[in-house]
């Protein structure tokens, strides 16, 4: 129902910003704003995908991992089937593969259900 490719990966130093871009293709008869949002990350160590961020079908309501709070920004544009990440004051930990996922509620995506793009690299040195 939806497709999701994400951009806007790089390699940056230490308290350099990037901002990641998730945009979908959605079927015909349903809307991108009946979707709520995520993003999740995984490690180079290979570890479970761990959610970043995620946000509201409307965009009004956002939620954070605690070690992102301060430096990360969700956002998302409905007339362009388009959600953001603002990553700013970026640290050596935050090295991770970066996953958007689109799904009926922000449990269905941290459950590993919903529609998953394939990934940017996000890598940062010290």
């Amino acid at each position: 129902q939806v497709q999701l490719v994400e951009s806007g990966g790089g390699l940056v130093q230490a308290g350099e910003s990037l901002r990641l871009s998730c945009v979908a293709s959605v079927a015909s008869g349903h809307s991108f704003s009946s979707y709520s949002m995520a993003w999740f990350r995984q490690t180079p160590a290979g570890e479970e995908r761990e959610f970043v961020a995620g946000i509201s079908q409307s965009g009004g309501t956002t939620y954070y991992q605690d070690s992102v709070k301060g430096r990360f920004t969700i956002s998302r544009d409905n007339t362009k089937n388009t959600m953001y990440l603002q990553m700013d004051n970026l640290k050596p930990e935050d090295t991770a593969v970066y996953y958007c996922a689109a799904g009926p509620a922000i449990v269905t995506l941290t459950d590993g259900g919903g529609s998953w793009g394939q990934g940017t690299q996000v890598t940062v040195s010290s």
